[in-house]
This record gives structure tokens, C-alpha cells and sequence, in this order.
């Protein structure tokens, strides 16, 4: 207030005209082409965005675009039911008096069956079936139209046990089960969680649109190697180190972990962000794909204490929902005053 000296100083009007005055006037250079200057660099307007690629071709990015492994598996889901269908009414016909056993446990006025996965705590074992699932369905309904195959992902180039590997390990294409042993045996040793999973699968889908690659019966273990080893990284606080995969992994070593690492990498532009709605339509399509194929997840009753758990959750969540609603209502006031704020001091 009576302080004359300040912190910020000004020149006066007078003085910015005098020295605009001096100023030159602006001579424009004539504008030399790209090659005048030698530089073949693409321009930036006209490099590819991958977020300007059309949704159905970027699932793993976009929430509403549908997941490739539930369009690959509609086919073969097709002719399941279709088969289940025929077999059912012939099972009919031939015995009239005895309706079969039933597969499905439905809820009742009684009775309510749950099961204990969710989108944030899905169950470990289950899904990592369906993505041993999802894997299987990319494998047997891939395009065979001559796409590249990357070496970092040939395991004849770079064999993931020291045992040989067969002539024709490119022709037949893996069982559900063997993709799902290969998968199990990663997650146990390295204590992997279930949504490690299912980020393993959006990296492993992001990786194929991105590359333009397929994944075979010859690079199918080196891609979901990778998917894991990144997803881990990514997702776990405690990652596993590469050197504890060449503990799980005997016959591999450090700098083929690292280089396989670089390559995915690079490969996935450094794109490792999962948005949550995207993590959320994988697990959903995974749920949709068990159902498809008969592999539902294990229903329980509901119990007295899981329904009060239940209940807790539920009256919790809409306590803070209230909250939410009076916070957006009522301004803070100095009597009811719920976050300590600072505020800039002027000293005078």
C-alpha cells in the first residue's frame, strides 16, 4: 500500500512507442520447398494417426469398437449351437420320459446364484481360460493371406527351450488347452493377477492391429510372452523382472527377454495406456465369450453374509452419491468448511 517498490517492472507507454518506431518493417522470406532445404521428412499433418483410423480396425483404443476375438469366434459359436440344437431335439425323440440333466443353475424366488467374479476382482482361473479362449479363436480364424512374420516372434529363430523344434511347428494349430497350460504356468509362477490378464489380451490385440501381424501356430508363444511380460510392468506396482521370467523359462535368456520387450514396444508405438472402458468391454466380451462356448463361471448361492456385504456396498455407494448431489448444491461456506484451501497472500 505504501511501499513503492515492486516486484514487476514496466516500461512506460511513451518509451514502447519510441522503440516500436525503430523496428523494421517485416520483409517475408520466399518459402523454399522441401526439397530446396534437403529435408525428406513426412510433415506431421501427413503422418498416420492412429487415433484417425477407422474404430472397428482400433478396438483396443476405442470403447465402442467390438473386440476382434468375439468376431473371429462367432462362427464356430454359430455352428455349436446349431449342433447343440440338433443334439438336444434327437436326445428328445429318443427318450421322451427323460429330460437330461440340467447345465445352467437358474435363480429362483428362493434361491440366488452369484458368481464371485466382477469387473474389478474378476476370478483368476476363469478368466484366464477365456483368454487362453480368446487366444484360440485368433489363431484358428486367422487371415491367411500372406502377412509378414516378424523374427523377434519366430520361435525357430529364437526357440523359447533348448528341446528342437519340430519341422512343421508352423502347421497345426495349438489346442485351447495347450495355449491355456502355457498361459496358467506364467500367471502361477509370477504371481500374476486376473486383470493382468486381460490387459495381456488388449496389449496382444493392440499388437496385431498395429503391426498388421497375425498371430500362428509359429510366433503364438513369443506373443503372448511378450503381452504378459509388458502387462505385468504395466499393471502389477511389484513387476516381475525379465531375469525371473529366465527363471520360469529356463532356456531363454536376459537379452532375448530385453530385445523381445524393445521390439513389442516399439511395435505397439509406445502405446501402453488402457483406458478403464476399454479394460471393461474386454472383460465384458470375455464374460459373453464364456457363455458362447459353455464356460461359465462358477455359480454359488447367495449367502446371508455376502448379502449383507452386498447391502453395505449398496448403501455406501448411494451414501456417496448424496454427497455428491450436496456438494455440487451447496457452495463451501466458512461455518461448514470441508477442505483446507490455500490462497495467494498479498503483502503490501
Amino acid at each position: 500500500m505504501g511501499n513503492t517498490t515492486s516486484c514487476c517492472v514496466s516500461s512506460s507507454p511513451k518509451h514502447r512507442r519510441s522503440n516500436h518506431s525503430r523496428l523494421e518493417p517485416y520483409r517475408p522470406e520466399p518459402e523454399l520447398s522441401r526439397e530446396d532445404t534437403g529435408c525428406n521428412l513426412q510433415h506431421i499433418s501427413d503422418r498416420e494417426n492412429i487415433d484417425d483410423l477407422p474404430m472397428e480396425y482400433n478396438p483396443s483404443d476405442h470403447p465402442r469398437a467390438s473386440t476382434i476375438f468375439l468376431s473371429k469366434s462367432q462362427t464356430d459359436v454359430r455352428e455349436k449351437r446349431k449342433s447343440l440344437y440338433i443334439n438336444h431335439f434327437t436326445h428328445i425323440s429318443e427318450n421322451k420320459h427323460y429330460p437330461g440333466p440340467l447345465r445352467r443353475k437358474y435363480s429362483s424366488c428362493s434361491t440366488i446364484f452369484l458368481d464371485d467374479s466382477t469387473v474389478s476382482q474378476p476370478n483368476l482361473k476363469y478368466t484366464i481360460k477365456c483368454v487362453a479362449l480368446a487366444i484360440y479363436y485368433h489363431i484358428k480364424n486367422r487371415d491367411v493371406d500372406g502377412r509378414m512374420l516378424l523374427d523377434i516372434f519366430d520361435e525357430k529363430l529364437h526357440p523359447l527351450s533348448k528341446s528342437e523344434v519340430p519341422a512343421d511347428y508352423d502347421k497345426y494349430d495349438p489346442e485351447q488347452k495347450q495355449i491355456y497350460r502355457f498361459v496358467r504356468t506364467l500367471f502361477s509362477a509370477a504371481q500374476l493377477t486376473a486383470e493382468c490378464a486381460i490387459v495381456t489380451l488388449v496389449y496382444l490385440e493392440r499388437l496385431l492391429t498395429y503391426a498388421e501381424i497375425d498371430i500362428c501356430p509359429a510366433n503364438w508363444k513369443r506373443i503372448v510372452l511378450g503381452a504378459i511380460l509388458l502387462a505385468s510392468k504395466v499393471w502389477d506396482d511389484q513387476a516381475v523382472w525379465n531375469v525371473d521370467y529366465c527363471q520360469i523359462l529356463k532356456d531363454i535368456t536376459v537379452e532375448d527377454m530385453n530385445e523381445l520387450e524393445r521390439q513389442f514396444l516399439e511395435l505397439l508405438q509406445f502405446n501402453i495406456n488402457v483406458p478403464s472402458s476399454v479394460y471393461a468391454k474386454y472383460y465384458f466380451d470375455l464374460r459373453s465369450l464364456a457363455e458362447a462356448n459353455n464356460l461359465s463361471f462358477p455359480l454359488e448361492p447367495l449367502s446371508r453374509d455376502k448379502a449383507q456385504k452386498l447391502e453395505a456396498i449398496s448403501r455406501l455407494c448411494d451414501k456417496y452419491k448424496d454427497l455428491r448431489k450436496l456438494a455440487k448444491k451447496r457452495s463451501v461456506s466458512a461455518d461448514n468448511l470441508m477442505v483446507v484451501r490455500w490462497c495467494p497472500a498479498i503483502i503490501s
